[in-house]
């Protein structure tokens, strides 16, 4: 809370400007150099709040995440901007005007809700947590729509608003935590907050079983570039949907509900699902778009025999199939004069890394391999993006 502070006065914001670039390798030189002018506490915070800021570039921006206060756990737990906007927009599309933003951390999905025009009452019991947030929706010119609590969730009363937002503390002293209920506060109480509301949103992590999502949930698979970041269970929306969205974008898959694809023989094109796609088990889907079956009724890589683009899944052209053998690998890589080397697995227990080194690839050419089974059997796949 001092170090927030101390950042916050007149002094300290001019402090943090100055070492907005500052090159981590150069800290201790410029550290030295600013103490003779400014406290030492002082000076250590500005250099710290600059590491964060840097870090959470690639969540919030360069621009936003240059004028906001982060905390180290809270550049580890926010939400993506992007993720929080597609959140904030779907929120919008219904209405909602008002979110009761609980276990609110320093801001994120405030910042995206306001931004959509959403009166946000964001909660934290951490002070300086709360403190980091208030900072920023003051910082990004949003204070008007952001009222930041010091409270605890569970003593909130929400019955005011339109809709909820709940985000479950999912790290503890010991690192991420798998189990729904030993989430802070439990998932059993984030939903029956849910259940109170008109609407509501719980954001989860990506590996929830979908045994544990509630009947009255529609569930959501998100990623972002490629990686998945995050499910949410909504509520009053669509009970039992299931649906993949890909930012940017977005582009939203939804279950039909399809029995799982059959397996076949390997085509000339394999289709790479995105991980939302998997996550939300909609890998029939996929295979349902592309006219295409399984390698393995154990693996989500989908072949077939033409070529139909889908946003949902990389095509990559195959034009080799063969049983793991790695001599054979490192002679087919030299005489295809392979020097730039793709390694892609599933079901097999076979280092990327390892792989490279035992091959060596040389040459001018680019090349992918899928190490995988094939109907169950070890099996090497080699080719491009289609």
């Amino acid at each position: 809370m001092n170090d927030l502070a101390l950042l916050l006065s007149p002094e300290g914001r001019a402090l943090l400007d100055e070492v907005r670039d500052t090159d981590p390798a150069r800290e201790l030189a410029v550290a030295t150099r600013l103490r003779r002018e400014h406290p030492a506490e002082l000076v250590s915070a500005a250099l710290g709040q600059a590491r964060l800021r840097q870090r959470a570039a690639v969540k919030f921006g360069a621009e936003d995440a240059g004028r906001m206060f982060f905390t180290p756990n809270g550049v580890e737990q926010s939400t993506r901007a992007s993720v929080a906007a597609h959140r904030a927009g779907r929120m919008a599309e219904w209405g909602v005007t008002s979110v009761a933003d609980l276990c609110c951390g320093i801001g994120g999905d405030a910042i995206a809700l306001a931004r959509a025009g959403i009166r946000v009452l964001a909660v934290d019991r951490d002070p300086l947590t709360a403190a980091a947030a208030r900072a920023n929706a003051e910082a990004l010119g949003l204070a008007d729509l952001i009222e930041v609590r010091e409270a605890d969730v569970t003593e909130v009363d929400t019955s005011g608003f339109d809709a909820v937002f709940v985000d479950p503390a999912r790290r503890g002293g010991r690192g991420r935590i798998f189990d729904p209920e030993a989430y802070s506060p439990p998932l059993s109480w984030a939903v029956s907050a849910a259940l109170r509301a008109p609407r509501a949103a719980l954001k989860i992590a990506p590996g929830i079983p979908h045994e544990a999502v509630p009947e009255q949930a529609e569930a959501e698979w998100i990623s972002d570039g490629g990686d998945v970041k995050e499910a949410v269970l909504w509520f009053g929306t669509e009970p039992g949907a299931v649906r993949a969205t890909l930012l940017p974008g977005p582009r939203t898959l939804l279950s039909r509900g399809l029995p799982d694809p059959g397996v076949r023989p390997p085509g000339r094109y394999l289709y790479e699902p995105d991980g939302a796609v998997i996550r939300a088990h909609l890998v029939a889907e996929v295979a349902d778009q592309v006219g295409g079956g399984l390698l393995d009724a154990t693996i989500a890589y989908v072949t077939a025999d033409a070529l139909r683009p889908t946003p949902y899944a990389t095509a990559y052209e195959i034009t080799d199939h063969l049983p793991f053998n790695v001599k054979k690998l490192k002679a087919l890589l030299r005489e295809r004069g392979v020097g730039t080397l793709t390694v892609k697995k599933r079901g097999s227990a076979v280092e990327p890394e390892e792989l490279r080194r035992k091959v060596k690839p040389q040459g001018p050419h680019a090349a992918t391999v899928f190490l995988t089974r094939v109907a169950g059997a070890p099996a090497m796949l080699i080719g491009h993006p289609a």
